[in-house]
């Protein structure tokens, strides 16, 4: 019998690469005092991406009405996680790589929130 060289092979890579996942620096969490002085302290426009899309969840409360264990709610998370990247590839072309304005923070996340999480026909 031969002895499986590749597949040794690629068991071996592929548990290197799960050490390596574990082992690495995990980013900092940014939280919305982040984006107080822009006009000071930059941002790049991936990290305020990044942000409205840890908002999934309060958006989805928001625009549902509904607690976290309602199907509405649950229905409303995975449609704007679905939407995530084509969301982003929409923000990436219509905003700058730097935020450096509030006007500007301000039209981005108005604009991933709206992709993420429509809201048509809703006045309040």
């Amino acid at each position: 019998m031969k002895f499986p060289k590749v597949t040794v092979v690629l068991v071996s890579a592929a548990l290197v690469f799960v050490v390596w996942e574990q082992t690495r620096e995990r980013p900092k969490t940014v939280d919305a005092s982040r984006f107080t002085n822009l006009s000071a302290n930059p941002v790049e426009r991936s990290v305020a991406t990044d942000w409205v899309v840890t908002r999934i969840p309060a958006l989805c409360e928001d625009a549902t009405g509904q607690d976290r264990d309602a199907k509405a709610f649950s229905e409303c998370v995975s449609g704007a996680e679905a939407r995530t990247s084509s969301c982003r590839r929409g923000v990436y072309d219509r905003f700058p790589s730097v935020i450096a304005s509030e006007a500007v923070f301000r039209d981005l996340s108005i604009t991933a929130m709206n992709c993420l999480v429509p809201r048509s026909g809703v006045v309040e």
